[in-house]
């Protein structure tokens, strides 16, 4: 075993490895388990966020494990900064939080992959040495949970109606233009002055793609926009 780790150090298949958690225990078990591989070395340690960046610049690891709740520095933040200082070096999410959110986040942040706590006797080993090779690690329940959050998004985002993008005062102004209020009445009846009321005017009817009081009168009728009071 030893003899082929050995090997694979000279030829440079080692994957240097640093392991970022507040929990010593923690680091202790994840370091005996990767010690244990013939094609992976731990390099540096960190208890809090600030050591992380500090210690990974210095140490510049292939991969970093990185628990994403950290004191001091949040893992977010870590990989932001890491990201810039160190950008050839890997960053794996280590956590015991099973959410979309953070999922999310940690991957738009530049997380190359996501493993929970809970599973890393399982799944850690691999996921280090896919994302050591320019992979991206999730788990299939992750993956799906991803998707199904996208699907969502953009579905809603598909029942929105053109006038959910108005706001409160601009809904009221074309009401009142398609019930027939002159520019002075909407003006007096909300206690705005005419160019105003001329502002929320053109601007909702740009953001409905209108162009005429007749397109407006038309819409309203079909949206139900003149019972809103």
């Amino acid at each position: 075993m030893s003899h082929r780790f050995d090997t694979q150090r000279l030829r440079g298949a080692v994957i240097r490895v640093m392991i970022a958690d507040d929990h010593a225990v923690l680091r202790a078990g994840l370091r005996m388990l990767l010690q244990a591989e013939p094609d992976m070395e731990v390099v540096a340690e960190a208890s809090d966020g600030r050591e992380a960046v500090d210690r990974a610049r210095v140490a510049q690891p292939d991969v970093l494990l990185l628990d994403i709740s950290m004191p001091a520095m949040g893992g977010l933040e870590v990989i932001q900064v890491l990201r810039k200082d160190v950008p050839r070096m890997k960053i794996l999410i280590l956590t015991m939080y099973d959410d979309e959110e953070y999922l999310r986040q940690a991957l738009a942040a530049g997380a190359s992959g996501y493993v929970l706590k809970r599973a890393a006797d399982t799944e850690l080993l691999s996921a280090i040495r896919a994302v050591h090779q320019g992979g991206t690690y999730l788990h299939p329940a992750h993956a799906r949970l991803l998707l199904n959050g996208m699907l969502q998004r953009e579905q809603a985002a598909a029942s929105q109606q053109p006038h959910d993008q108005l706001s409160e005062r601009e809904r009221e102004v074309i009401r009142l233009v398609a019930l027939g209020y002159t520019n002075q009445q909407i003006a007096d009846r909300l206690f705005l002055s005419i160019k105003t009321v001329e502002t929320y005017r053109s601007r909702a009817m740009e953001k409905l793609g209108l162009r005429s009081r007749a397109e407006l009168v038309r819409y309203a009728l079909e949206h139900h926009l003149l019972d809103l009071e």
